[in-house]
């Protein structure tokens, strides 16, 4: 499976954002799906993650009730719709997926990324 995200930008503080994830291959449908970030200088961290057909869905503290992880799988897409954005959300958002994963939050745990796109959020 291939990946490519896109929709990132920048947004005032409180604003929204929709990024998405287009997968390619014929096993995407039974992919678990994650999205990571990284701000400059520091590790890449867990932001959501989608189980395949959307069966559960997984946020970390800092996000959880602000953005919202979903998937068309009709269409190839994994979606994270990001509201009430802070300037500490600006980072370079990553997705990932992976057919059978343990960890959700773990990205060492999937074998397919796509390439980043940049969100700066201003204050």
């Amino acid at each position: 499976v291939q990946l490519q995200a896109s929709g990132g930008g920048l947004v005032q503080a409180g604003g929204s954002l929709r990024l998405s994830c287009t997968a390619t291959g014929r096993t995407y449908k039974t992919y678990n799906m994650g999205w990571f970030r990284q701000a400059p200088g520091k590790e890449r961290e867990f932001v959501a993650a989608i189980r395949w057909r959307g069966v559960r869905t997984y946020y970390s503290d800092s996000v959880k009730g602000r953005f919202t992880i979903s998937r068309d799988d009709a269409e190839n897409t994994v979606y994270l719709q990001m509201n009430s954005l802070k300037p500490e959300d600006t980072a370079v958002y990553y997705c990932a997926g992976r057919q059978y994963i343990s960890n959700p939050s773990d990205p060492n745990d999937y074998d397919s990324w796509g390439q980043g796109t940049q969100v700066t959020v201003s204050s």
